[in-house]
């Protein structure tokens, strides 16, 4: 296995980098990689207990690859695999697919480091290959996403890379086991930086504004698996330190209430979608037992909303209910939706209830709330006007897109059994109450209000404040949970 996990790490870089030199075998050998990838995820849930890899054991450079792991690798493989087969008949130059599939395996680095200095390298590559993706139209304002994106990455791995020296300079170990025991400003660091490069409650405030202006293939790749990329190293320092946990869990839950209520503010369908991301973002963190199959079953639900929108006449949510919709393209956007919001027979209602059952006492009533919310957000798509287009066929129109979401929904059907568990009456009763009053609360109050939310937050100078701001809060709760 160590071998299959040195192979497979080491692939997506140089076929990348090979994809120049055979530009026009670009498309097969991105694919191919993620194949390599779904083959490496697999083999991990039959690996008890998992494995590690010493590297450089004197600096506690080390691998660590678990089902946990294993959970965010497949969701990185089956969203990437998508988005490569989404722009398979498009003009998608050569450079695109390196950087997706760099950004595939850095992502992927990053699911399997157990040190910090191996995570800083692997989220550095994260954040510049996401950088180029974004940038990739080359227009003016996906430019200057582009750069305030990076910029505010760079700033947050800053905070971690000076938490991480500080850890080291402890224990003489780059380890995250030297997190026990690290003076309380190297965890807070550590931790506020990786919050924001994850987009966590205020310090995820920069995600709407990059992954509604990206492309619709880059917004799958940013909120379906380049966000987790920052969300599970903190969900392993939770499952490592017992004293981290209490920490998490609110910031989960405030993350998860104000995304929803953030999106609830939003008419651009886009821009609803990355708040939502804010949001579900949250229910990962809250609850880091139940964190492998939430992110699955997000990932797979956002990366079909977002192939989906960027197909629709037009991004406003107003608009589009006053004109059908092609129904070919209602009907993946109404299931995606469905499987985030919970319903039975996808994935997202198993995730959902496997969280709750392993929430903290406290968390499950505002975590119920934050599901109302999501079941309203996302009846705004469900209850979209459709119509059957009689020159809408669903194949030879847009095959690119179709065979991506017909990976993405079989997923989400086939990753229903992953917690069957969940299928008792009381959960079912549940799930559909809470459904219909979120489904309720669209039609006689949502299509009826305005309520515009200050996008001020959002603005560049106000992103870096939010964040100094955000690390002086999280010194005192750091210095408040350790200390107990």
């Amino acid at each position: 296995m160590t071998l299959f996990t040195v192979v497979w790490m080491v692939l997506p870089f140089l076929v990348g980098f090979s994809i120049y030199l055979l530009p026009r075998l670009d498309r097969p050998l991105a694919l191919g990689v993620t194949l390599v990838s779904l083959a490496y995820g697999i083999s991990l849930f039959f690996q008890p207990g998992g494995f590690d890899i010493r590297l450089m054991d004197s600096f506690g450079v080390t691998l660590l690859a678990d089902n946990l792991s294993a959970w965010f690798i497949l969701t990185n493989t089956l969203v990437t695999a998508a988005v490569v087969i989404y722009c398979w008949p498009t003009a998608k130059s050569a450079f695109f697919y390196t950087q997706a599939i760099i950004l595939h395996g850095s992502i992927n680095a990053t699911f399997i480091c157990a040190d910090f200095i191996s995570l800083y390298v692997a989220l550095e590559v994260v954040g510049i290959a996401a950088f180029l993706l974004i940038a990739y139209p080359r227009s003016n304002k996906t430019l200057w996403v582009a750069l305030r994106y990076l910029f505010i990455s760079n700033t947050a791995m800053l905070f971690y890379l000076i938490g991480a020296i500080l850890v080291y300079q402890t224990h003489q170990s780059f380890a995250f086991t030297g997190l026990r025991g690290a003076p309380v400003e190297a965890v807070t660091l550590i931790i506020g930086g990786l919050l924001t490069k994850g987009g966590i409650f205020v310090s995820g405030l920069w995600l709407p504004l990059t992954h509604s202006e990206a492309e619709s293939p880059v917004s799958a790749l940013l909120s379906g698996v380049v966000v987790k990329a920052g969300v599970f190293p903190l969900v392993r320092f939770a499952l490592m330190m017992e004293e981290l946990t209490p920490l998490m869990a609110v910031l989960g839950v405030a993350s998860a209430l104000l995304g929803v209520i953030y999106a609830l503010c939003q008419t651009d369908a886009k821009r609803v979608l990355a708040c939502s991301t804010l949001s579900q973002l949250g229910w990962i963190l809250a609850v880091p037992p139940a964190a492998g199959l939430f992110a699955l079953a997000h990932g797979l639900a956002k990366a079909t909303l977002f192939l989906t929108v960027g197909n629709l006449p037009s991004r406003d949510l107003p608009r589009l209910r006053q004109q059908p919709i092609q129904t070919s393209l209602w009907v993946p956007l109404t299931l995606a939706s469905l499987s985030i919001s919970g319903f039975p027979g996808l994935v997202g209602f198993g995730s959902k209830l496997a969280t709750l059952k392993a929430a903290l006492p406290w968390q499950p009533p505002l975590l119920n709330l934050a599901a109302v919310g999501t079941a309203v957000l996302y009846a705004q798509f469900i209850f979209l006007p459709h119509q059957r287009d009689d020159k809408d066929n669903w194949l030879s129109a847009k095959p690119g897109l179709w065979w991506a979401l017909g990976l993405l929904i079989g997923a989400m059907v086939v990753a229903n059994g992953a917690y069957v568990g969940a299928y008792t009456l009381a959960n079912l009763i549940k799930v559909l109450v809470i459904l219909g009053v979120g489904w309720l609360l669209q039609q006689w109050l949502l299509v009826r209000m305005s309520v515009g939310f200050p996008r001020g937050l959002e603005a560049f100078e106000h992103l870096i404040g939010g964040m100094s701001l955000a690390l002086v809060a999280l010194f005192w709760m750091v210095g408040s949970w350790l200390a107990i």
